[in-house]
Protein backbone atom coordinates (compact mmCIF):
# COMPACT_ATOMS: atom_id res chain seq x y z
CA UNK A 1 0.00 0.00 0.00
CA UNK A 2 1.32 3.30 -0.96
CA UNK A 3 2.10 5.50 2.09
CA UNK A 4 2.03 9.37 2.13
CA UNK A 5 4.78 11.15 4.11
CA UNK A 6 4.08 14.76 5.34
CA UNK A 7 6.82 17.17 6.51
CA UNK A 8 5.75 19.94 9.06
CA UNK A 9 6.44 23.67 8.23
CA UNK A 10 8.85 26.00 10.48
CA UNK A 11 9.79 29.81 10.44
CA UNK A 12 13.58 29.13 10.43
CA UNK A 13 13.28 27.58 7.00
CA UNK A 14 11.69 30.73 5.56
CA UNK A 15 13.93 32.40 2.84
CA UNK A 16 13.55 35.37 0.53
CA UNK A 17 12.89 34.11 -2.94
CA UNK A 18 14.95 35.25 -5.83
CA UNK A 19 13.19 37.70 -8.03
CA UNK A 20 13.14 35.24 -10.96
CA UNK A 21 11.34 32.47 -8.93
CA UNK A 22 7.87 32.86 -7.47
CA UNK A 23 7.73 32.32 -3.74
CA UNK A 24 5.44 29.60 -2.18
CA UNK A 25 2.93 31.11 0.08
CA UNK A 26 1.48 28.71 2.71
CA UNK A 27 -2.01 29.18 3.91
CA UNK A 28 -2.43 31.79 6.35
CA UNK A 29 -4.26 29.45 8.73
CA UNK A 30 -1.50 26.91 9.68
CA UNK A 31 -3.59 24.91 12.21
CA UNK A 32 -6.28 23.96 9.61
CA UNK A 33 -3.69 22.22 7.36
CA UNK A 34 -2.33 20.11 10.21
CA UNK A 35 -5.81 18.90 11.09
CA UNK A 36 -6.49 17.74 7.53
CA UNK A 37 -3.23 15.80 7.40
CA UNK A 38 -3.92 14.07 10.70
CA UNK A 39 -7.42 13.10 9.53
CA UNK A 40 -6.04 11.47 6.36
CA UNK A 41 -3.56 9.42 8.38
CA UNK A 42 -6.29 8.29 10.78
CA UNK A 43 -8.58 7.25 7.87
CA UNK A 44 -5.80 5.28 6.23
CA UNK A 45 -5.02 3.54 9.53
CA UNK A 46 -8.63 2.67 10.06
CA UNK A 47 -8.87 1.32 6.48
CA UNK A 48 -5.85 -0.93 7.11
CA UNK A 49 -7.03 -2.34 10.43
CA UNK A 50 -10.72 -2.65 9.58
CA UNK A 51 -10.59 -3.83 5.94
CA UNK A 52 -7.22 -4.82 4.55
CA UNK A 53 -5.85 -6.74 7.56
CA UNK A 54 -9.03 -8.87 8.03
CA UNK A 55 -8.93 -9.64 4.32
CA UNK A 56 -5.37 -10.88 4.71
CA UNK A 57 -6.46 -13.24 7.57
CA UNK A 58 -9.45 -14.45 5.59
CA UNK A 59 -7.15 -15.34 2.73
CA UNK A 60 -5.10 -17.54 5.00
CA UNK A 61 -8.29 -19.23 6.24
CA UNK A 62 -9.44 -19.83 2.63
CA UNK A 63 -6.11 -21.47 1.82
CA UNK A 64 -6.34 -23.68 4.89
CA UNK A 65 -9.93 -24.66 4.06
CA UNK A 66 -8.91 -25.90 0.61
CA UNK A 67 -7.26 -28.96 2.16
CA UNK A 68 -7.97 -31.85 4.51
CA UNK A 69 -5.05 -33.36 6.40
CA UNK A 70 -4.14 -36.79 7.69
CA UNK A 71 -1.14 -38.52 9.20
CA UNK A 72 0.63 -41.66 8.03
CA UNK A 73 0.29 -43.90 11.07
CA UNK A 74 0.38 -47.51 12.15
CA UNK A 75 -3.14 -48.99 12.55
CA UNK A 76 -4.84 -52.37 12.82
CA UNK A 77 -6.52 -52.91 9.44
CA UNK A 78 -9.38 -55.31 8.70
CA UNK A 79 -10.24 -55.70 5.01
CA UNK A 80 -13.98 -56.10 4.48
CA UNK A 81 -16.51 -56.25 1.67
CA UNK A 82 -19.74 -54.43 2.48
CA UNK A 83 -23.31 -54.81 1.26
CA UNK A 84 -26.89 -55.06 2.48
CA UNK A 85 -29.59 -57.71 2.64
CA UNK A 86 -32.94 -58.74 4.09
CA UNK A 87 -33.29 -61.34 6.84
CA UNK A 88 -35.06 -64.56 5.81
CA UNK A 89 -35.70 -67.88 7.59
CA UNK A 90 -33.46 -70.77 6.57
CA UNK A 91 -36.53 -72.44 5.10
CA UNK A 92 -40.12 -71.39 4.48
CA UNK A 93 -43.14 -72.93 2.83
CA UNK A 94 -46.54 -71.74 1.69
CA UNK A 95 -48.89 -74.68 2.20
CA UNK A 96 -51.20 -74.58 -0.82
CA UNK A 97 -54.62 -76.12 -1.27
CA UNK A 98 -55.19 -78.45 -4.23
CA UNK A 99 -58.70 -79.60 -3.34
CA UNK A 100 -61.92 -78.15 -2.02
CA UNK A 101 -64.31 -79.42 0.61
CA UNK A 102 -65.19 -79.27 4.30
CA UNK A 103 -62.29 -79.02 6.76
CA UNK A 104 -62.64 -81.98 9.12
CA UNK A 105 -59.47 -81.32 11.16
CA UNK A 106 -56.98 -78.48 11.55
CA UNK A 107 -55.15 -79.30 14.81
CA UNK A 108 -52.69 -76.37 14.94
CA UNK A 109 -52.63 -72.63 15.63
CA UNK A 110 -50.51 -69.67 14.61
CA UNK A 111 -47.28 -69.62 16.57
CA UNK A 112 -47.22 -73.40 17.02
CA UNK A 113 -44.12 -75.37 16.16
CA UNK A 114 -44.90 -78.32 13.88
CA UNK A 115 -42.67 -81.18 12.80
CA UNK A 116 -42.35 -82.30 9.22
CA UNK A 117 -45.16 -84.74 8.47
CA UNK A 118 -47.50 -83.46 11.21
CA UNK A 119 -51.16 -83.20 10.21
CA UNK A 120 -52.22 -79.70 9.24
CA UNK A 121 -55.59 -80.22 7.50
CA UNK A 122 -57.86 -83.16 6.85
CA UNK A 123 -60.50 -82.36 4.23
CA UNK A 124 -63.59 -84.43 3.45
CA UNK A 125 -62.52 -86.61 0.45
CA UNK A 126 -66.05 -87.14 -0.87
CA UNK A 127 -66.03 -89.63 -3.76
CA UNK A 128 -62.24 -89.90 -3.88
CA UNK A 129 -62.25 -92.93 -1.56
CA UNK A 130 -64.66 -94.80 -3.87
CA UNK A 131 -62.52 -93.89 -6.87
CA UNK A 132 -59.49 -95.38 -5.12
CA UNK A 133 -61.30 -98.66 -4.40
CA UNK A 134 -62.42 -98.91 -8.02
CA UNK A 135 -58.87 -98.30 -9.20
CA UNK A 136 -57.61 -101.05 -6.88
CA UNK A 137 -60.13 -103.54 -8.33
CA UNK A 138 -59.24 -102.54 -11.88
CA UNK A 139 -55.56 -103.12 -11.14
CA UNK A 140 -56.25 -106.59 -9.75
CA UNK A 141 -58.24 -107.49 -12.85
CA UNK A 142 -55.53 -106.19 -15.16
CA UNK A 143 -52.88 -108.12 -13.21
CA UNK A 144 -54.88 -111.33 -13.48
CA UNK A 145 -55.39 -110.81 -17.21
CA UNK A 146 -51.68 -110.20 -17.76
CA UNK A 147 -50.65 -113.20 -15.65
CA UNK A 148 -53.14 -115.40 -17.49
CA UNK A 149 -51.90 -114.21 -20.89
CA UNK A 150 -48.28 -114.74 -19.90
CA UNK A 151 -49.03 -118.19 -18.44
CA UNK A 152 -50.97 -119.14 -21.56
CA UNK A 153 -47.83 -118.69 -23.65
CA UNK A 154 -45.99 -121.30 -21.54
CA UNK A 155 -48.27 -124.33 -20.87
CA UNK A 156 -47.09 -126.24 -17.77
CA UNK A 157 -47.58 -129.60 -16.11
CA UNK A 158 -49.70 -129.48 -12.97
CA UNK A 159 -48.08 -132.59 -11.39
CA UNK A 160 -45.06 -134.84 -11.69
CA UNK A 161 -45.24 -137.63 -14.24
CA UNK A 162 -44.22 -138.89 -17.64
CA UNK A 163 -45.16 -137.39 -20.99
CA UNK A 164 -47.10 -140.14 -22.66
CA UNK A 165 -47.97 -138.23 -25.82
CA UNK A 166 -47.02 -134.82 -27.31
CA UNK A 167 -49.79 -133.44 -29.51
CA UNK A 168 -47.86 -130.48 -31.05
CA UNK A 169 -44.61 -129.81 -32.81
CA UNK A 170 -42.50 -126.76 -33.73
CA UNK A 171 -44.51 -124.33 -35.83
CA UNK A 172 -47.90 -125.67 -34.75
CA UNK A 173 -50.58 -123.01 -34.37
CA UNK A 174 -52.62 -123.47 -31.22
CA UNK A 175 -55.58 -121.73 -29.67
CA UNK A 176 -57.29 -122.03 -26.28
CA UNK A 177 -58.32 -125.70 -25.76
CA UNK A 178 -55.79 -127.25 -28.17
CA UNK A 179 -54.23 -130.42 -26.60
CA UNK A 180 -50.53 -130.01 -25.87
CA UNK A 181 -49.46 -133.21 -24.09
CA UNK A 182 -50.73 -136.24 -22.12
CA UNK A 183 -48.97 -136.71 -18.80
CA UNK A 184 -49.36 -139.73 -16.54
CA UNK A 185 -48.03 -140.24 -13.01
CA UNK A 186 -47.13 -143.96 -12.76
CA UNK A 187 -45.00 -143.66 -9.64
CA UNK A 188 -48.05 -144.68 -7.63
CA UNK A 189 -50.58 -147.06 -9.19
CA UNK A 190 -54.19 -147.42 -8.26
CA UNK A 191 -55.90 -150.84 -8.09
CA UNK A 192 -59.69 -151.06 -7.66
CA UNK A 193 -60.93 -154.53 -6.58
CA UNK A 194 -64.37 -155.99 -5.58
CA UNK A 195 -64.75 -157.34 -2.03
CA UNK A 196 -67.77 -159.05 -0.57
CA UNK A 197 -69.95 -156.50 1.12
CA UNK A 198 -69.85 -158.46 4.36
CA UNK A 199 -66.03 -158.37 4.36
CA UNK A 200 -65.79 -154.62 3.74
CA UNK A 201 -67.38 -153.94 7.13
CA UNK A 202 -63.96 -154.54 8.69
CA UNK A 203 -61.93 -152.71 6.02
CA UNK A 204 -60.88 -149.09 6.71
CA UNK A 205 -58.93 -146.49 4.66
CA UNK A 206 -55.23 -146.62 5.48
CA UNK A 207 -55.29 -150.34 6.22
CA UNK A 208 -52.52 -152.46 4.75
CA UNK A 209 -53.21 -154.69 1.79
CA UNK A 210 -51.22 -157.54 0.27
CA UNK A 211 -51.27 -157.26 -3.53
CA UNK A 212 -50.31 -160.19 -5.80
CA UNK A 213 -49.33 -159.54 -9.42
CA UNK A 214 -51.10 -161.95 -11.73
CA UNK A 215 -48.76 -164.05 -13.83
CA UNK A 216 -45.59 -163.34 -11.79
CA UNK A 217 -47.29 -163.88 -8.43
CA UNK A 218 -45.07 -161.10 -7.07
CA UNK A 219 -46.45 -159.74 -3.84
CA UNK A 220 -46.46 -155.98 -3.13
CA UNK A 221 -47.63 -154.00 -0.17
CA UNK A 222 -50.46 -151.56 -0.71
CA UNK A 223 -52.63 -149.17 1.28
CA UNK A 224 -56.40 -148.92 1.28
CA UNK A 225 -57.29 -145.55 -0.18
CA UNK A 226 -61.09 -145.78 -0.03
CA UNK A 227 -64.07 -148.14 0.39
CA UNK A 228 -67.24 -147.64 -1.66
CA UNK A 229 -70.27 -146.74 0.37
CA UNK A 230 -72.78 -148.58 -1.82
CA UNK A 231 -73.20 -152.22 -2.68
CA UNK A 232 -73.06 -153.61 -6.17
CA UNK A 233 -74.17 -156.97 -7.56
CA UNK A 234 -71.20 -159.09 -8.52
CA UNK A 235 -70.80 -162.25 -10.50
CA UNK A 236 -73.18 -164.99 -9.26
CA UNK A 237 -75.46 -162.37 -7.71
CA UNK A 238 -73.33 -161.70 -4.63
CA UNK A 239 -73.19 -158.23 -3.12
CA UNK A 240 -69.85 -156.50 -3.42
CA UNK A 241 -68.20 -153.14 -2.70
CA UNK A 242 -65.29 -151.62 -4.58
CA UNK A 243 -62.08 -151.05 -2.58
CA UNK A 244 -59.37 -148.77 -4.02
CA UNK A 245 -55.78 -149.66 -3.11
CA UNK A 246 -52.62 -147.60 -3.75
CA UNK A 247 -49.37 -149.37 -4.61
CA UNK A 248 -45.97 -147.79 -5.02
CA UNK A 249 -44.77 -148.78 -8.46
CA UNK A 250 -41.44 -150.58 -8.27
CA UNK A 251 -41.06 -149.78 -11.97
CA UNK A 252 -42.50 -152.78 -13.69
CA UNK A 253 -46.19 -152.10 -13.23
CA UNK A 254 -47.97 -150.58 -16.19
CA UNK A 255 -51.51 -149.63 -16.80
CA UNK A 256 -53.55 -152.82 -17.47
CA UNK A 257 -51.41 -155.09 -15.32
CA UNK A 258 -53.70 -157.54 -13.46
CA UNK A 259 -53.54 -158.19 -9.71
CA UNK A 260 -55.49 -159.50 -6.70
CA UNK A 261 -55.34 -158.44 -3.07
CA UNK A 262 -56.01 -159.60 0.46
CA UNK A 263 -56.87 -157.22 3.30
CA UNK A 264 -56.54 -158.94 6.62
CA UNK A 265 -58.43 -162.23 6.29
CA UNK A 266 -60.62 -160.95 3.48
CA UNK A 267 -59.75 -161.72 -0.12
CA UNK A 268 -61.02 -159.89 -3.19
CA UNK A 269 -63.81 -161.48 -5.18
CA UNK A 270 -62.05 -160.95 -8.54
CA UNK A 271 -58.86 -159.55 -10.06
CA UNK A 272 -58.53 -156.00 -11.31
CA UNK A 273 -56.23 -153.84 -13.51
CA UNK A 274 -53.74 -151.19 -12.34
CA UNK A 275 -54.37 -147.59 -13.39
CA UNK A 276 -52.09 -144.61 -13.08
CA UNK A 277 -52.99 -142.63 -10.00
CA UNK A 278 -52.86 -139.29 -11.90
CA UNK A 279 -53.12 -138.45 -15.57
CA UNK A 280 -53.73 -135.20 -17.43
CA UNK A 281 -54.07 -133.85 -20.92
CA UNK A 282 -52.54 -130.36 -20.85
CA UNK A 283 -54.37 -127.97 -23.18
CA UNK A 284 -53.47 -124.49 -24.39
CA UNK A 285 -55.07 -121.46 -22.67
CA UNK A 286 -53.64 -118.95 -25.12
CA UNK A 287 -53.06 -118.55 -28.82
CA UNK A 288 -49.82 -118.57 -30.75
CA UNK A 289 -47.21 -120.51 -32.60
CA UNK A 290 -45.13 -123.21 -30.92
CA UNK A 291 -41.67 -121.63 -31.00
CA UNK A 292 -39.90 -124.12 -28.70
CA UNK A 293 -40.42 -127.58 -27.16
CA UNK A 294 -39.15 -128.18 -23.65
CA UNK A 295 -40.17 -131.90 -23.46
CA UNK A 296 -40.62 -134.98 -25.67
CA UNK A 297 -42.65 -138.16 -25.31
CA UNK A 298 -41.27 -140.20 -22.42
CA UNK A 299 -39.85 -137.14 -20.63
CA UNK A 300 -40.34 -137.05 -16.89
CA UNK A 301 -41.64 -133.71 -15.69
CA UNK A 302 -42.31 -132.12 -12.35
CA UNK A 303 -45.20 -129.94 -11.33
CA UNK A 304 -44.83 -126.47 -12.89
CA UNK A 305 -42.42 -127.50 -15.64
CA UNK A 306 -42.96 -125.70 -18.98
CA UNK A 307 -43.87 -128.06 -21.79
CA UNK A 308 -43.76 -125.74 -24.81
CA UNK A 309 -43.44 -122.01 -25.52
CA UNK A 310 -45.85 -120.07 -27.71
CA UNK A 311 -44.83 -116.93 -29.58
CA UNK A 312 -45.22 -115.20 -32.88
CA UNK A 313 -46.67 -111.79 -33.74
CA UNK A 314 -50.17 -112.64 -32.54
CA UNK A 315 -48.94 -113.84 -29.15
CA UNK A 316 -46.59 -110.85 -28.78
CA UNK A 317 -49.43 -108.43 -29.55
CA UNK A 318 -51.74 -110.10 -27.06
CA UNK A 319 -49.10 -109.96 -24.34
CA UNK A 320 -48.21 -106.33 -25.10
CA UNK A 321 -51.89 -105.30 -24.89
CA UNK A 322 -52.20 -107.06 -21.55
CA UNK A 323 -49.04 -105.27 -20.31
CA UNK A 324 -50.38 -101.89 -21.44
CA UNK A 325 -53.68 -102.53 -19.70
CA UNK A 326 -51.80 -103.41 -16.52
CA UNK A 327 -49.66 -100.28 -16.75
CA UNK A 328 -52.73 -98.11 -17.30
CA UNK A 329 -54.41 -99.66 -14.28
CA UNK A 330 -51.31 -98.97 -12.17
CA UNK A 331 -51.27 -95.31 -13.28
CA UNK A 332 -54.97 -94.97 -12.54
CA UNK A 333 -54.42 -96.36 -9.05
CA UNK A 334 -51.49 -93.99 -8.46
CA UNK A 335 -53.58 -91.01 -9.58
CA UNK A 336 -56.47 -92.08 -7.39
CA UNK A 337 -54.15 -92.51 -4.40
CA UNK A 338 -52.52 -89.13 -5.02
CA UNK A 339 -55.93 -87.49 -5.34
CA UNK A 340 -56.97 -88.97 -2.01
CA UNK A 341 -53.71 -87.90 -0.37
CA UNK A 342 -54.46 -84.32 -1.38
CA UNK A 343 -57.26 -84.33 1.18
CA UNK A 344 -54.74 -85.03 3.96
CA UNK A 345 -52.30 -82.11 4.20
CA UNK A 346 -49.18 -82.48 6.32
CA UNK A 347 -46.34 -80.11 7.19
CA UNK A 348 -43.71 -80.19 4.41
CA UNK A 349 -41.03 -78.81 6.76
CA UNK A 350 -40.47 -78.43 10.48
CA UNK A 351 -41.12 -74.86 11.54
CA UNK A 352 -43.33 -72.24 13.17
CA UNK A 353 -46.84 -71.56 11.88
CA UNK A 354 -46.80 -67.93 10.73
CA UNK A 355 -50.22 -67.90 9.12
CA UNK A 356 -53.35 -70.09 9.34
CA UNK A 357 -56.13 -69.25 6.90
CA UNK A 358 -58.72 -71.99 7.58
CA UNK A 359 -60.01 -73.85 10.64
CA UNK A 360 -62.03 -77.00 11.30
CA UNK A 361 -65.60 -76.55 10.12
CA UNK A 362 -64.73 -74.16 7.30
CA UNK A 363 -65.66 -75.04 3.75
CA UNK A 364 -62.85 -74.45 1.30
CA UNK A 365 -64.00 -73.46 -2.18
CA UNK A 366 -62.24 -71.89 -5.14
CA UNK A 367 -63.25 -68.34 -4.16
CA UNK A 368 -61.93 -68.66 -0.62
CA UNK A 369 -58.72 -70.23 -1.85
CA UNK A 370 -58.26 -67.38 -4.31
CA UNK A 371 -58.88 -64.82 -1.57
CA UNK A 372 -56.16 -66.49 0.53
CA UNK A 373 -53.78 -66.50 -2.42
CA UNK A 374 -54.14 -70.26 -2.69
CA UNK A 375 -52.43 -70.61 0.70
CA UNK A 376 -53.81 -72.63 3.59
CA UNK A 377 -50.92 -71.89 5.95
CA UNK A 378 -47.38 -70.45 6.01
CA UNK A 379 -44.50 -72.13 7.85
CA UNK A 380 -41.12 -70.60 8.74
CA UNK A 381 -38.14 -72.57 9.98
CA UNK A 382 -36.58 -69.83 12.08
CA UNK A 383 -34.15 -72.13 13.85
CA UNK A 384 -31.59 -70.42 11.61
CA UNK A 385 -31.85 -67.04 9.91
CA UNK A 386 -30.07 -66.10 6.72
CA UNK A 387 -29.89 -63.35 4.13
CA UNK A 388 -28.56 -62.78 0.65
CA UNK A 389 -26.28 -59.87 -0.24
CA UNK A 390 -24.93 -58.70 -3.60
CA UNK A 391 -21.18 -58.36 -4.05
CA UNK A 392 -19.54 -56.27 -6.78
CA UNK A 393 -17.60 -58.12 -9.48
CA UNK A 394 -14.37 -56.44 -8.31
CA UNK A 395 -14.77 -57.99 -4.84
CA UNK A 396 -16.37 -61.39 -5.50
CA UNK A 397 -13.02 -63.21 -5.79
CA UNK A 398 -12.25 -62.13 -2.23
CA UNK A 399 -15.30 -63.96 -0.87
CA UNK A 400 -15.03 -67.55 0.33
CA UNK A 401 -17.37 -69.90 2.15
CA UNK A 402 -16.70 -69.84 5.88
CA UNK A 403 -15.61 -66.20 6.17
CA UNK A 404 -16.90 -64.27 9.17
CA UNK A 405 -19.48 -61.50 8.75
CA UNK A 406 -20.42 -58.64 11.07
CA UNK A 407 -24.03 -57.49 10.82
CA UNK A 408 -25.98 -54.44 11.99
CA UNK A 409 -29.63 -53.45 11.60
CA UNK A 410 -31.33 -50.08 11.95
CA UNK A 411 -34.23 -51.88 13.62
CA UNK A 412 -31.93 -53.14 16.40
CA UNK A 413 -29.84 -50.13 17.35
CA UNK A 414 -26.56 -50.48 19.19
CA UNK A 415 -26.11 -54.20 18.59
CA UNK A 416 -23.79 -56.09 16.28
CA UNK A 417 -24.47 -59.64 15.15
CA UNK A 418 -22.19 -62.21 13.56
CA UNK A 419 -22.60 -64.69 10.75
CA UNK A 420 -20.76 -66.88 8.26
CA UNK A 421 -20.65 -66.96 4.46
CA UNK A 422 -22.59 -70.11 3.58
CA UNK A 423 -22.76 -69.97 -0.21
CA UNK A 424 -21.12 -68.03 -3.05
CA UNK A 425 -23.25 -67.99 -6.18
CA UNK A 426 -21.37 -67.39 -9.45
CA UNK A 427 -24.60 -66.74 -11.36
CA UNK A 428 -24.32 -62.96 -11.41
CA UNK A 429 -26.71 -60.32 -12.70
CA UNK A 430 -25.59 -57.39 -14.85
CA UNK A 431 -27.14 -53.92 -14.85
CA UNK A 432 -25.74 -50.67 -16.25
CA UNK A 433 -22.49 -52.39 -17.18
CA UNK A 434 -21.84 -53.68 -13.66
CA UNK A 435 -22.18 -57.29 -12.49
CA UNK A 436 -23.12 -58.29 -8.95
CA UNK A 437 -22.99 -61.79 -7.48
CA UNK A 438 -25.28 -63.04 -4.69
CA UNK A 439 -23.78 -64.65 -1.61
CA UNK A 440 -25.68 -66.23 1.27
CA UNK A 441 -24.87 -65.49 4.91
CA UNK A 442 -26.09 -67.59 7.86
CA UNK A 443 -26.43 -65.83 11.22
CA UNK A 444 -24.72 -67.41 14.20
CA UNK A 445 -27.47 -66.21 16.54
CA UNK A 446 -30.63 -64.38 15.52
CA UNK A 447 -31.13 -62.44 18.74
CA UNK A 448 -33.69 -59.70 18.12
CA UNK A 449 -33.47 -59.95 14.34
CA UNK A 450 -36.68 -60.97 12.61
CA UNK A 451 -37.47 -62.10 9.04
CA UNK A 452 -37.95 -59.08 6.80
CA UNK A 453 -35.53 -56.78 8.66
CA UNK A 454 -32.94 -54.97 6.52
CA UNK A 455 -29.32 -55.38 7.58
CA UNK A 456 -25.89 -54.05 6.65
CA UNK A 457 -23.12 -56.62 6.49
CA UNK A 458 -19.32 -56.56 6.41
CA UNK A 459 -17.61 -59.70 5.18
CA UNK A 460 -14.19 -59.94 6.81
CA UNK A 461 -11.98 -61.07 3.94
CA UNK A 462 -8.61 -60.44 5.61
CA UNK A 463 -7.10 -59.40 8.95
CA UNK A 464 -4.14 -57.34 7.72
CA UNK A 465 -2.75 -56.63 11.20
CA UNK A 466 -0.93 -53.43 12.17
CA UNK A 467 0.26 -51.63 9.02
CA UNK A 468 1.27 -48.13 7.93
CA UNK A 469 -1.76 -46.47 6.36
CA UNK A 470 -3.30 -43.15 5.33
CA UNK A 471 -6.88 -42.15 4.55
CA UNK A 472 -8.13 -43.59 1.27
CA UNK A 473 -9.07 -40.10 0.02
CA UNK A 474 -5.45 -38.95 0.34
CA UNK A 475 -4.33 -41.15 -2.58
CA UNK A 476 -4.58 -39.81 -6.12
CA UNK A 477 -4.72 -42.68 -8.64
CA UNK A 478 -5.62 -40.61 -11.68
CA UNK A 479 -2.03 -39.98 -12.77
CA UNK A 480 -1.02 -43.58 -13.41
CA UNK A 481 1.06 -44.56 -10.43
CA UNK A 482 -0.55 -43.69 -7.05
CA UNK A 483 0.52 -40.33 -5.65
CA UNK A 484 0.00 -38.57 -2.30
CA UNK A 485 0.53 -34.92 -1.43
CA UNK A 486 2.91 -34.52 1.52
CA UNK A 487 2.92 -31.39 3.72
CA UNK A 488 6.32 -30.76 5.35
CA UNK A 489 6.28 -28.76 8.63
CA UNK A 490 7.08 -25.48 6.88
CA UNK A 491 3.87 -25.78 4.81
CA UNK A 492 1.68 -25.88 7.94
CA UNK A 493 0.65 -23.34 10.52
CA UNK A 494 0.66 -23.85 14.27
CA UNK A 495 -2.81 -25.48 14.11
CA UNK A 496 -1.62 -28.02 11.54
CA UNK A 497 -3.50 -26.44 8.64
CA UNK A 498 -1.99 -25.75 5.23
CA UNK A 499 -0.58 -22.22 5.29
CA UNK A 500 1.76 -22.26 2.29
CA UNK A 501 0.59 -24.49 -0.61
CA UNK A 502 3.77 -23.74 -2.55
CA UNK A 503 5.71 -25.94 -0.12
CA UNK A 504 3.50 -29.04 -0.69
CA UNK A 505 5.19 -31.90 -2.53
CA UNK A 506 3.91 -34.81 -4.64
CA UNK A 507 5.23 -38.28 -3.80
CA UNK A 508 4.69 -41.63 -5.47
CA UNK A 509 3.71 -44.48 -3.13
CA UNK A 510 3.23 -48.24 -3.31
CA UNK A 511 -0.19 -49.35 -2.08
CA UNK A 512 -1.30 -52.49 -0.26
CA UNK A 513 -4.66 -53.49 1.13
CA UNK A 514 -7.44 -51.16 2.12
CA UNK A 515 -10.70 -51.00 4.04
CA UNK A 516 -13.46 -48.42 3.73
CA UNK A 517 -11.45 -45.62 5.36
CA UNK A 518 -7.72 -46.36 5.18
CA UNK A 519 -5.25 -47.79 2.69
CA UNK A 520 -1.95 -49.52 3.40
CA UNK A 521 1.28 -47.79 2.30
CA UNK A 522 4.03 -50.27 1.46
CA UNK A 523 6.60 -47.73 0.26
CA UNK A 524 6.96 -43.96 -0.17
CA UNK A 525 5.94 -42.66 3.28
CA UNK A 526 7.14 -42.94 6.83
CA UNK A 527 5.11 -42.92 10.00
CA UNK A 528 4.16 -39.44 11.17
CA UNK A 529 4.33 -37.67 7.82
CA UNK A 530 1.34 -35.43 7.07
CA UNK A 531 -0.60 -35.94 3.86
CA UNK A 532 -3.18 -33.52 2.48
CA UNK A 533 -5.88 -33.64 -0.16
CA UNK A 534 -8.40 -31.26 -1.67
CA UNK A 535 -11.56 -30.74 0.38
CA UNK A 536 -14.04 -31.28 -2.45
CA UNK A 537 -17.18 -31.36 -0.33
CA UNK A 538 -16.86 -28.20 1.76
CA UNK A 539 -14.80 -25.80 -0.34
CA UNK A 540 -16.76 -23.91 -3.01
CA UNK A 541 -13.56 -22.28 -4.32
CA UNK A 542 -12.09 -25.74 -5.04
CA UNK A 543 -15.26 -26.71 -6.81
CA UNK A 544 -15.15 -23.56 -8.95
CA UNK A 545 -11.49 -24.11 -9.75
CA UNK A 546 -12.14 -27.77 -10.66
CA UNK A 547 -9.71 -28.93 -7.98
Amino acid sequence: MEQIQATPFSPEQEQTPEPSTPLFKPPKKKRKWKKILIAVVVVLALLFFLVIRPMMGAGQQIVAGLYLTGTAQMADMTVTVDSTGTIQPIDSYNVSGLVTGDVLEAPFEEGDWVEKGDLLYRIDPGSSETALEQAQLALRQAQLAYDSTLSGLTPKSSFSGVVQKLHVQLGSQVSPGTPIADITDTSVMSLTLPFLSTDTASIQPGQRASVTISGTLETLEGTVESVASADQVGNGGSLIRQVKIQVVNPGAITEGTQATARIGSAACAAAGSFQAKSSQTVTATGSGEVVSLQVSEGSRVSSGDVLVTLGGSSADTTLENAALSLEQAQLSLTNAADALENYTITAPISGTVIEKNFKAGDTIDSNQLSAAGGTLAVLYDMSTLTFEMLVDEQDINKIQVGQSVTITADAVEGKTFTGTVDKVNINGSTANGQTNYPITVVLDEAGELKPGMNVSANVIVEQAGVVLCVPVDAVDRGTGRPVVTVAPPEALDEAGNVADPSKLEQREVTLGRNDDDNIEILDGLTEGEVVVWINQASNPLAAMMGM
